[in-house]
Order: C-alpha cells, then sequence, then structure tokens
C-alpha cells in the first residue's frame, strides 16, 4: 500500500512539473533565467546609455578572432602609401604552379589566359579589359598589381573577400612568369628544349 502512494505521488509530481500550460497560464520555470535573459537585442532601447541605443559600435581598437592583419606589407601590398617592390612570398615552382590554377580560375575570364585582357567576358562588353603584357604594368610593383587584385581599379572589382592574401600573392607570382614568358630570349628555355621550338 506505502509502495502504490508513494508510486502515485511520483507519478503527480512528475506529471505537474511536466504539464503543458495553457496559451493565458505562464508555464513553471525551473530555470528562469533561460527564458527571461539579461540582454539587449538589435535595435532596442537600452537607458543605460546616453543616445539609448542597445546596439553598440565594436569599441575602438578591437579586432575580431583571426582578423588581426599587423603586417601591412603582407595584407596590403603597401608600407607608408607606398607599394612594396616584391612579392613577401618565397618564389617556388609550387607557388607559380598554385598561382597559375587561382589564376585561370579568378582572373582569366576577363584578362584572358596569357594576361592579354582578351578572355571570353572582354570579348563580350563593352569595357577594355586590362592587358597585363603591357610594359607599364609590367612596370608595377608586385604590391600593386596585389593591391588591385586585393581592391580592383575602374570598372575591375576586387577580390579580397574571395580569394585569400597568400592566393592573391601567388596569382602575383604567376603574372610575373607570364610577363616573363611572353618576352622571353631564347637563353631563358633550357638547353635541351630549344630544338622543340618553332
Amino acid at each position: 500500500m506505502k509502495s502504490s502512494s508513494l508510486g502515485f505521488g511520483v507519478l503527480a509530481t512528475v506529471l505537474f512539473l511536466s504539464a503543458c500550460s495553457g496559451p493565458r497560464q505562464t508555464p513553471f520555470e525551473i530555470i528562469p533565467d533561460m527564458d527571461h535573459q539579461a540582454k539587449w537585442k538589435a535595435q532596442m532601447e537600452n537607458p543605460f546609455f546616453a543616445d539609448r541605443r542597445a546596439s553598440r559600435k565594436p569599441v575602438e581598437g578591437t579586432v575580431a578572432q583571426g582578423k588581426l592583419f599587423d603586417d601591412d606589407a603582407y595584407h596590403l601590398g603597401v608600407v607608408d602609401g607606398t607599394y612594396i617592390g616584391r612579392n613577401p612570398e618565397k618564389l617556388t615552382k609550387e607557388l607559380v604552379v598554385y598561382g597559375q590554377r587561382k589564376f585561370n580560375t579568378y582572373c582569366s575570364p576577363c584578362h584572358g589566359q596569357t594576361g592579354d585582357g582578351k578572355g571570353i567576358v572582354a570579348q563580350r562588353s563593352l569595357w577594355q579589359v586590362g592587358n597585363l603584357q603591357e610594359p607599364r604594368v609590367k612596370d608595377y610593383p608586385d604590391g600593386e598589381i596585389y593591391s588591385i587584385a586585393s581592391d580592383g581599379r575602374r570598372q575591375m572589382n576586387g577580390y579580397r573577400n574571395q580569394v585569400s592574401d597568400h592566393d592573391r600573392w601567388a596569382i602575383v607570382s604567376y603574372v610575373r612568369a607570364l610577363q616573363r614568358a611572353s618576352a622571353a630570349p631564347l637563353t631563358d628555355v633550357p638547353t635541351e628544349l630549344q630544338g622543340s621550338l618553332h
């Protein structure tokens, strides 16, 4: 008898605690701070601040985790308002091959696979695409090419948000390889391959 009344008491307690409330009845809250959190939502009024806005800008000087770019030369291609002269990435065959892959993905539709500005988009548009083989472009410092790839110039949009810093520097290395190849003397070709050129 005692065990059945004890069981009934436990069952009644469980049903009481788990009972659904009606639309006008407040549910029983075991941990009320989960439902009533001390927070301010976007566009709410907050009397703590003089302008009474709950939406605040980050504190000046704060940087999101993983977004600290303290090397302007590498991240911007510019130091003290001047484009850096040389690519900060170590020039390797792997870097150039990787840059070729990225160039063909992001740049060749407009600039063409040789960088002559005659890509498929350029052939079907009204604006003139930059020719990366022009002497004036060859004279650009590496930082300027990187900056253009990052932020764009004239009608060209920048790729800072689509292509990582490393990948843009890899593209710069490949653009330099294309420029060198377009005007390379025969002596640049390995001796065993010179006979295969027509």
